[in-house]
């Protein structure tokens, strides 16, 4: 779990062990985000749909329990797979990553124009949410979303 080079708090083990004991998926990372009263999930590829539970049941048991809204993504190891399973349900389109010349990697994403409020997310969360996921797991430093 941690051989990513992230190290969890306290606070973070207990929902960990909290959330794994209930679904049963892998965690592979837990972000608290107090700004939003969210907890962020990143599960082990193919992990998903045990983390959600049927209808997501196993959600609601964990917001009830912890009183935040907890949102689950799937992990990948391919940068372009990633930034879709973490916009998911926007649709993406396409997702080209380049280098700057100052050496900064840069994602920019286009998703159906239906979806872009839901890929950019109330007050720009999601869009938040996947610019720190990047950046913690392939050093993109910058995602737009168009």
């Amino acid at each position: 779990m941690s051989g990513s080079g992230i190290k969890f708090t306290t606070t973070e083990m207990k929902h960990i062990a909290l959330f794994e004991s209930i679904t049963r998926a892998s965690v592979k990372d837990c972000i608290i985000d107090e700004e939003n009263g969210r907890i962020i999930f990143v599960v082990k590829e193919g992990d998903l749909g045990a983390a959600i539970g049927k209808g997501g049941r196993n959600i609601r048991i964990l917001e009830k329990l912890t009183g935040k809204k907890h949102e689950v993504i799937e992990h990948a190891d391919d940068p372009v797979q990633f930034i879709k399973n973490v916009l998911r349900p926007a649709r993406v389109k396409e997702v080209r990553i380049t280098q700057r010349p100052d050496g900064k990697t840069i994602a920019v994403v286009t998703v159906d124009p239906r979806d872009k409020g839901i890929a950019i997310g109330k007050n720009g969360k999601n869009a938040e949410r996947l610019r720190l996921l990047v950046k913690r797991y392939f050093q993109i430093h910058n995602v737009s979303i168009v």
